[in-house]
């Protein structure tokens, strides 16, 4: 070989050398040597955590943010169904045997519906079409048509304390008290599909788990609590509270679908339970004579109305604590309600008084204090946001 060709053979080699490690350098923002620059360069790309939708209960609506069960329930969210329904506040007293009919604009009874012996809870149904008044010792059930005020023919439904639907809308699910049973009952014509008898005393109120598969029911007069399978109809689990004579009330389920609190107006707090492993509950003071519990629009805080000090806690999912407690100028009983459409009142009973008490969520300032009839009790607030109900004094979903 010439001695020219070799020598230019191995210049143009150390040229093509010299012009590869350039080209590697090039975009590496000047890392260290022997980094690599395009993996050096690009950050890993974080992904986003999406928990998991659960497996609904057959036939339920699927679950729209399993991080918060009441993404439905934000102001406006109307269904179809109630956009037309005059908003009002059914109060059913039940000492008078009647229902006061309240307009939330004027703060006035604007209606007194005659109905059964001792109407106990106004319910709205799983349809969002009818309320239900629980006539506890009347044994019925009085229909109202939300759309026109108007009561129906009265329902033989005997000891209706309280009343749920299942989260598929299949059944209606009875609280007979003093019976001790649960009566899984048609929706709509309310005929006896299953009785399920319990050996606790005064079945009273209860939620549904996230995924509709079971729920628990709380039983004043003996301290316990139950789980229920929904779909089999059947009570699999049952614990007495640690607490002397507790008095379980009202149940509701966490926004993210994972705690269970229980209102004790005896125990003075609420109980914090983790319904899977449906362990022993902890006791989350509040005031005196804890009763009602009820999720602000935003899924940020729970109202806890504490009958036997009038006043009303105000719990911070958050925080984990109770960071707000509102006092009633002077006093009262605060009972059962429910939160306005726009989320800016709360409406709550005043069980011995005789009156019914409106509660600015921004504030806690009273707005109104109007009188109705003897007992008042679960008072129903309507139309409400969601796309179901699951009964009581409008739980929805």
């Amino acid at each position: 070989m010439h001695p020219t060709t070799s020598l230019t053979q191995r210049t143009t080699a150390l040229l093509v050398g010299a012009l590869l490690l350039l080209l590697a350098g090039c975009g590496s923002g000047g890392e260290k040597a022997g980094a690599r620059g395009t993996e050096q360069a690009a950050p890993p790309v974080e992904q986003k955590k999406i928990a998991a939708t659960p497996a609904g209960l057959p036939g339920m609506p699927p679950v729209q943010d399993p991080e918060d069960i009441y993404a439905a329930d934000r102001p406006g969210m109307l269904s179809p169904v109630v956009k037309g329904f005059p908003s009002r506040v059914y109060v059913p007293n039940t000492n008078s045997n009647t229902v006061s009919v309240i307009d939330p604009a004027t703060y006035e009874v604007i209606d007194t519906i005659p109905v059964g012996v001792q109407p106990q809870h106004v319910v709205p149904s799983w349809d969002l079409k009818t309320l239900w008044v629980n006539n506890n010792r009347g044994h019925t059930l009085t229909p109202i048509d939300p759309a026109t005020g108007k009561a129906g023919k009265p329902v033989d439904v005997h000891d209706p304390y309280n009343l749920y639907f299942t989260p598929n809308g299949k059944y209606a699910v009875v609280m007979a008290s003093l019976d001790r049973e649960l009566v899984f009952r048609d929706p709509h014509t309310m005929a006896t599909r299953h009785t399920e008898p319990v050996s606790c005393y005064g079945v009273n109120h209860a939620d549904f788990s996230a995924d509709g598969r079971y729920f628990i029911v709380s039983c004043e007069f003996s301290a316990e609590l139950l789980k229920v399978d929904t779909e089999k109809m059947k009570v699999v689990g049952q614990q007495r509270l640690p607490y002397e004579g507790a008095m379980p009330q009202d149940v509701k389920l966490s926004p993210d679908g994972k705690t269970f609190y229980i209102a004790d107006m005896v125990a003075h707090g609420v109980w914090v339970l983790d319904g899977e492993k449906f362990t022993e509950p902890a006791l989350l003071p509040t005031g005196k004579g804890a009763h009602g519990l009820y999720v602000s629009r935003d899924s940020k805080e729970m109202y806890i109305s504490n009958r036997g000090e009038g006043s009303i806690s105000v719990f911070d999912f958050a925080r984990n604590k109770v960071t707000k407690k509102w006092q009633l100028p002077d006093g009262g009983s605060p009972d059962m309600g429910g939160v306005s459409a726009d989320g800016k009142v709360l409406w709550l009973s005043g069980r011995y008084d005789a009156e019914v008490y409106a509660i600015d969520t921004r504030t806690g300032e009273q707005l109104a204090r109007i009188p109705v009839g003897s007992g008042p009790h679960g008072l129903a607030v309507y139309p409400q946001p969601g796309r179901y109900s699951l009964g009581h004094t409008g739980v929805f979903r």
